[in-house]
């Protein structure tokens, strides 16, 4: 049997069972039967969420003396992992998984085989609707489907009947009254306050069960029409300048938009009985769980923008299209949403949108590249949102900090206001720095560069003053691109970026993709791309120069956009010389190639490489001669050195930049260079923060690129530091480390009058 006649021979007995006078539990009770006899399965048992804890209300198969005394907790157990982690299970032998846990009152230990399906209302969990066999197998995907569609009918029939708890059931915790601070991922960084807005009111689905299947396909072609429509049109109205990338967004996002697997997914639901809206439900609730399945971030956020455009073809479908943005911003606000899709954000107004709290989000996500170029804070990762904050509440947002306060009490009101005029006015102050070059006070000149990887990132170079550009990422243009970006657009993008630069130079890193970066187009063909350690993995230099047309690509486009300029080059994550060497090589055959073309070629071609991974130390001696400068990566470099990755919160803060492992290794490098004319400098997080950015002048280095944020502060720092003074307590500390020397280094810019917010 296929999977929606399953479904529709179950929808088609539960809609007697809806429609009939039986007591809420007697319907429980003949679901469970439906659901065990058309599967074929000797157990099926329901679950549902009451008083915190998931409570056995149903059952066939099953001891019935256990039904409503067998009682677990979220995360317990099968049924618990299932509530706990939102996704289903199919097991050929439960007691195989690692969670199992055996209620002997249930009567179970004859059963071997165990499916489960989380019931889910309003994107909250309420229940578990499980099956169960004597034999050990797998259930097959049609059995899988028919229960996710079950579950889905069932969620409607507890809710309505009042089986769990009304804060359950609204998708409400217990509503706190005073203040409260939540922190979150820091996507766009910025200070903003406002009143709470839910960008998008629930659509209420009134008719589960279809009465005319044809009917509801009709429906759902029309709302495919019209969304599309809207999206085309929002696509060729976007207002802030044309060839950035979130131009480059909007079309990857149409893609999602005319995708035919979509389509028939949704036409698969109704064939099993549901209505169009719940049909875009049902395959809505599926996008969530394989969401939650997915370890690679860039592909998790476009099932975001697909779970975008459901959001938007289920309100057309409906006929309930409003949202916060057509309904009109009356305020200053700040957005609330589980997640955000940028089509959704570009109809905001920005001048009354002041910032962007999401239960979700990354630093990859499509709405940080708009959000960027919209000059709007966004904070990410706030678990649980939308269960403590009511619309129209006040909002503080700090993404500076990673942090909102909810309910916000006068005096933090004041506080917070105080705090942003002293923000303004200190940006005010670096601004007025911007054409000021930084020397110490004995007189060095340090560089003080800005690290960028968009177009739009460019911007900042005249608003902050900065050198030049240190570090160019130009892996971004690949990770928003569904395909393989074309020389000619890659062309396009370098040769925008140099125009801007105009006199200051630009340091192009190669593509840095793969590991924890993968792209959909590309993969490894030893399946490498599946890494556990992704970040040690097959990643940077190592995949450009096995899959070697993407280096020759990128070349060329380089080589052709800085025709009669300087290029300068940089190899990520080298860690021998003759890796240098390839790429290297690579560049000068495209170089020789187009000059047998007589195509123009740059005036000057400096190639240089990150020193990121620790063995590259040891033979820089080897590679010096060959190198016209270096830029060391602080971020990859420490998670190398301690061994410990920077993406797991449990070490993310563990190593400090400013001890002795560290600064020690750093000087060594330094040290290693005397002689040799080699541009030595830093790019990374560690140059930008002003205590770590006097360790790294007091080693001798010269060259910070930092985010454009950065850049000001660490200007004003420079022209307070007397170099002749701080280079022999740096190597005094190395030497003879202090038990802390963070507090060491603090204490000594205390001295000299430095300050360190």
């Amino acid at each position: 049997m296929s999977a929606a006649a399953s479904a529709r021979s179950i929808l088609t007995g539960m809609h007697e069972i809806m429609a009939s006078r039986v007591h809420a539990q007697g319907k429980l009770d003949r679901v469970a039967e439906i659901v065990g006899e058309s599967l074929d399965s000797e157990v099926c048992s329901i679950y549902l969420l009451r008083d915190g804890m998931l409570e056995l209300f149903a059952t066939r198969g099953l001891n019935q003396s256990a039904v409503h005394v067998t009682r677990m907790s979220i995360g317990e157990g099968l049924t618990g992992t299932i509530a706990d982690r939102m996704e289903m299970l199919n097991l050929a032998e439960a007691r195989s998984h690692p969670n199992f846990l055996y209620r002997p009152e249930t009567g179970e230990e004859k059963y071997h085989s165990f499916a489960g399906v989380p019931i889910v209302y309003r994107e909250r969990v309420v229940g578990v609707l499980c099956v169960q066999h004597t034999d050990p197998r797998r259930y097959e995907d049609v059995e899988i489907e028919a229960l996710q569609t079950t579950a889905m009918v069932l969620s409607e029939l507890i809710a309505h009947n009042e089986l769990v708890d009304e804060e359950t059931a609204l998708g409400l915790d217990k509503r706190e009254t005073g203040p409260e601070m939540i922190s979150g991922l820091t996507l766009v960084k910025g200070l903003a306050a406002g009143r709470a807005v839910y960008h998008q009111p629930r659509v209420e689905i009134v008719q589960v069960v279809a009465e005319d299947t044809e009917a509801e396909r009709q429906r759902v072609y029309r709302a495919f029409d019209r969304m599309r429509e809207q999206i085309d049109a929002m696509a060729s109205q976007i207002e802030f300048g044309k060839g950035g990338e979130h131009e480059e967004v909007l079309e990857t996002y149409k893609m999602f938009a005319y995708d035919e697997g979509w389509s028939r997914r949704i036409n698969e639901a109704i064939d099993s009985g549901l209505t169009a809206e719940a049909a875009i439900e049902r395959v809505q609730q599926h996008t969530r769980m394989r969401m939650r399945e997915i370890d690679d971030p860039l592909l998790a956020d476009r099932m975001h923008d697909l779970e975008d455009l459901a959001n938007r073809l289920i309100r057309i479908v409906s006929g309930q299209l409003g949202t916060a943005a057509t309904q009109g911003l009356r305020r200053d606000s700040i957005l609330v949403a589980r997640n955000l899709g940028p089509a959704e954000l570009l109809e905001y107004d920005s001048r009354r949108l002041k910032g962007v709290v999401l239960e979700e989000g990354s630093l990859t996500a499509h709405v940080v590249i708009v959000a960027r170029a919209m000059g709007i804070p966004v904070l990410g990762r706030v678990g649980g949102l939308r269960g403590k904050v009511r619309d129209g509440e006040d909002i503080l947002l700090d993404a500076d900090q990673g942090l909102i306060t909810l309910r916000p009490t006068q005096p933090m009101l004041d506080a917070f206001e105080a705090r942003s005029a002293k923000h303004r006015e200190k940006r005010a102050a670096y601004a007025e720095l911007r054409d000021v070059e930084p020397f110490t006070r004995c007189g060095t000149r340090i560089q003080v560069q800005m690290n960028a990887g968009l177009r739009d990132d460019m911007s900042a170079l005249q608003l902050t003053g900065a050198d030049g550009i240190g570090l160019f990422r130009t892996e971004f243009q690949f990770l928003v691109s569904a395909t393989m970006p074309r020389r000619e657009k890659q062309t396009r993008l370098y040769r925008d970026v140099l125009d801007v630069a105009g006199d200051k130079p630009v340091i192009f890193r190669t593509v840095d993709i793969g590991g924890d970066k993968s792209v959909p187009y590309l993969r490894s063909q030893n399946g490498a791309s599946g890494d556990e350690n992704p970040a040690l993995g097959w990643r940077a230099l190592r995949l450009a120069l096995e899959r070697d047309g993407l280096l020759k690509v990128q070349a060329r486009a380089l080589l052709e956009a800085a025709a009669g300029r300087s290029l300068n080059v940089m190899f990520p994550m080298v860690s021998e010389p003759w890796e240098f060497d390839a790429a290297k090589a690579i560049f000068d055959d495209q170089a020789e190639f187009l000059r047998q073309r007589k195509s123009q070629l740059p005036e000057q071609i400096r190639f240089g490489a990150m020193l990121e991974v620790p063995a590259l130390a040891e033979v820089l001696d080897q590679l010096a001669p060959r190198l016209s400068f270096l830029s060391i990566g602080t971020n990859d470099l420490t998670q190398f050195l301690f061994a410990a990755d920077r993406s797991d919160p449990r070490l993310a803060e563990r190593y400090d930049w400013i001890n002795p492992p560290i600064l020690r290794f750093l000087n060594r490098v330094v040290q290693s260079l005397v002689g040799h004319t080699i541009d030595l400098g830093v790019c990374g997080e560690m140059g930008g923060r002003r205590l770590e950015a006097i360790a790294l002048l007091g080693l001798g280095i010269t060259r910070l690129s930092i985010t454009p944020a950065a850049v000001g502060p660490i200007k004003e720092l420079v022209r307070k530091i007397d170099l002749t003074e701080l280079k022999p307590a740096m190597q005094g500390w190395l030497a003879a480390p202090p038990e802390n020397m963070r507090s060491e280094l603090t204490a000594w810019a205390s001295e000299h009058g430095i300050d360190l917010d």
